[in-house]
């Protein structure tokens, strides 16, 4: 596992997926920034962000939320958007989640 700002962080590509955030009870995922005000709207139990990620493509993403089936699609949707097409062939996801 690669580092990320001094923490363990999951990359593809030499791009980061998501990290350990430093907010207790939440790590940062990256997200498209057009897909954020979305996710805030509808979930704020389970998606949030402070100042510091409000113009960068990442949110905080709380443990432990019933969203766990949605948080599985944009960790797909992060590794989608950093893949190469070739990845996006071999595992099957030419189309984006």
């Amino acid at each position: 596992m690669e580092s990320w700002w001094g923490t363990p962080c999951p990359k593809l590509n030499g791009k980061g997926l998501m990290s350990h955030a430093k907010h207790p009870g939440s790590f940062g995922l990256m997200v498209a920034q057009d897909e954020k005000p979305l996710l805030l709207e509808t979930d704020p139990e389970t998606f949030w962000q402070t100042d510091h990620y409000r113009n960068y493509p990442m949110l905080l993403v709380r443990y432990g939320t019933p969203a766990r089936e949605r948080i599985e699609l944009y960790i797909q949707r992060a590794w989608w958007d950093r893949a190469r097409k070739a990845q996006r062939r071999a595992a099957g996801m030419e189309t984006r989640p």
